[in-house]
């Protein structure tokens, strides 16, 4: 006798690929609709107009020392309201700063391969990307800051545990 497969009877292998498709896409919409939990304890500050200029540009070759400076130097732009005193000095200087951060360490492979150096380089492409299309004078939108502010955590912790 010859078995027949119902209609709507599917082989077991295309049941365990389509199990798998709807496990992997409910992963994937958890992930996107629920965030982790780290990214829900950053607080973004509000904007600013009051901040102190620095005098601590350029780099002093010391990956340590100047991912931490780069890093502040940019908490502080991304903080600054429209209107802010010499706001557009701050955003040049701050591009040239991350320029030449990226331009030298990402040629040193035991730098370039830590996690702070490529959330620092992700971080940086936001600011400058957003630096080149909008110019200087203009803040950053608020969903732009909350992803830079967590992005910054993430640099802060990894600084600290020398990675």
């Amino acid at each position: 006798m010859a078995s027949t497969v119902g209609a709507f009877s599917v082989p077991s292998e295309q049941s365990a690929r389509r199990q798998f498709l709807q496990t992997a896409s409910t992963a994937a919409a958890s992930a996107i609709l629920f965030p982790n939990v780290a990214s829900a304890e950053i607080a973004v500050p509000e904007q600013t107009k009051d901040y102190v200029f620095p005098t601590d540009w350029g780099l002093t070759y010391k990956y340590e020392t100047d991912a931490a400076r780069v890093r502040n130097h940019m908490v502080t732009a991304t903080g600054l309201a429209k209107g802010a005193d010499r706001m557009e000095d701050f955003g040049k200087n701050l591009k040239k700063e991350m320029i030449d951060f990226v331009s030298y360490y990402r040629r040193f492979p035991q730098v370039a391969g830590k996690p702070s150096f490529s959330t620092l380089y992700t971080s940086i492409n936001v600011l400058a990307g957003h630096y080149t299309s909008y110019g200087y004078k203009y803040p950053l939108p608020e969903k732009r800051r909350k992803r830079l502010y967590q992005e910054y955590a993430e640099i802060d912790k990894s600084l600290k545990r020398d990675r």
